[in-house]
């Protein structure tokens, strides 16, 4: 197998593993993750998952030794047009597996080594980066005219900025792990060799909160890059039907004296 997925409480752990290829993705290691986060999507007891790699690799980008190879076949299996609207309900595949998917709960990537060309769009497609501080992501695609097709141009700029973004597609160029933090493309920096161990320990912060609640801010913040402001601020309004269900009962906590002061401990 060429992934690896691990359960811990509420918490997806996905890997992959191709360590004799700095985990480039092939056509059946995509496949395999996009169905493992299909699968994640679905589980009622999976909360927030962690998508990782080896020690001292997240992934490569996609394998270029198959990629030169790829028939027509290929292609057409992945193609996208117009009718294509909403990756909430129609579970497309992207080349490098998940990153056509909008899942309903918050992935988290830990990344070790490089995240780079197709590697870096993974990383982009997870809610937030966690690197290790010798890790380092780019297009390095770039060197070989291959192109970001699998949300690269998308999401770089919505994560740091038109002009960052347009720095690193058209240059290619390393970013390490501290400037990554310091221009928002990871969330956190961390030890080598922890990446893992300190994304899931985020993600069983992100578990124990109230989900319905996070789910709906979370989803009204990727649906309102669509939207005019209006449009937005309707879509956000929807989440009220979230307070009544579980909001309210929260209030009840605090007005009863749990959580002053900014307190997460006892939630």
């Amino acid at each position: 197998m060429t992934i690896e997925v691990e359960k811990l409480d509420a918490i997806t752990v996905v890997r992959i593993t191709r360590p004799e290829a700095r985990n480039a993705v092939d056509p059946e290691t995509a496949r395999a993750l996009f169905e493992a986060f299909v699968a994640f999507g679905r589980d009622d007891d999976a909360r927030v998952a962690v998508l990782t790699g080896v020690p001292g690799a997240f992934c490569a980008g996609f394998d270029l030794k198959r990629a030169a190879t790829v028939d027509e076949d290929w292609f057409a299996a992945l193609d996208l047009d117009e009718r294509w609207h909403d990756p909430a309900e129609d579970a497309r595949q992207g080349p490098m597996g998940p990153t056509r998917l909008l899942l309903p709960k918050p992935v988290i990537a830990a990344v070790s080594g490089p995240a780079v060309a197709g590697g870096m769009e993974l990383a982009l497609w997870c809610d937030m980066r966690v690197m290790e501080r010798s890790a380092y992501m780019g297009v390095y695609c770039r060197r070989w005219g291959v192109p970001l097709i699998d949300g690269g141009t998308v999401r770089l700029p919505r994560v740091v900025g038109h002009g960052r973004a347009m720095d690193l597609i058209l240059t290619g160029r390393k970013v390490e792990a501290e400037e990554a933090l310091a221009i928002g493309l990871a969330n956190r920096v961390v030890d080598d060799g922890t990446a893992v161990d300190e994304a899931v320990a985020l993600a069983r912060e992100l578990a124990r909160f109230p989900q319905a609640c996070m789910r709906a801010d979370r989803a009204s913040a990727i649906r309102q890059w669509s939207l005019d402001p209006a449009a937005a601020l309707v879509s956000e309004w929807k989440s009220a039907a979230t307070f009544r269900s579980e909001g309210a009962a929260g209030a009840a906590r605090f007005a009863a004296g749990k959580g002053r002061s900014g307190d997460f401990g006892e939630i």
